[in-house]
């Protein structure tokens, strides 16, 4: 008795079915469209996004002598850039939602406050950076 309850405790190895292969066809499946990331290296910023924070930027030189109006003109200046920016950089540059929203709420910022003296020295910065060649449809050297 001792010898049949040795046999049960040993591994036994799985029984093997022989089973014919089955042939099925394949039917193709649409491919998932798998956004590219833009090329690293280049400038970040779209320079129509900095041409649009220089003209906002200039556009509200009214209000840097007009302090009563700056509860006005601080959002609608902030909008004005952050809006389209968003979309420049979502549609032009190819961005992640997350890194568009991003770099449109910086611009926007700094389009916001109330002086000439961040938005437009920060938007040449970045029109120099970017190179008006490629807001003018010439390609960058590589």
């Amino acid at each position: 008795m001792a010898e049949a309850n040795m046999d049960q405790s040993k591994p036994q190895p799985p029984r093997m079915i022989d089973v014919p292969a089955q042939v099925t066809a394949i039917e193709p499946v649409r491919p998932v469209r798998i956004e590219e990331p833009r090329a690293t290296g280049g400038p970040p910023i779209h320079p129509l996004a900095a041409v649009l924070l220089l003209l906002v930027d200039n556009l509200w030189n009214l209000a840097d002598w007009m302090i009563i109006d700056w509860i006005v003109s601080i959002p609608l200046s902030f909008v004005m850039v952050f809006v389209p920016a968003v979309f420049i950089q979502r549609l032009l540059m190819k961005d992640r939602w997350l890194r568009a929203l991003g770099f449109a709420a910086l611009l926007g910022v700094v389009a916001a406050v109330p002086t000439s003296l961040t938005g437009t020295p920060v938007g040449l910065a970045i029109l120099a950076w970017t190179g008006i060649n490629r807001l003018i449809g010439k390609p960058l050297a590589k």
